[in-house]
């Protein structure tokens, strides 16, 4: 299980609504619309991950 950076919710991997590639990670959403608000966006969210990890 992986979190969603959008909504930060909790999904399986083989199972993930969508997939995005961003700096060589792959990120896992639960839906279409996470994903596209994360690609409209991937540093706000890969930000806030690297600031809730510190």
């Amino acid at each position: 299980m992986v979190e969603d950076p959008v909504c930060k919710m909790m999904v399986d991997e083989h199972k993930a609504a969508a997939t995005s590639i961003y700096k060589g990670t792959t990120y896992y959403f639960c839906a279409k619309v996470c994903k596209e608000k994360f690609d409209k966006d991937p540093e706000t969210f890969v930000e806030k991950e690297k600031e809730e990890r510190s």
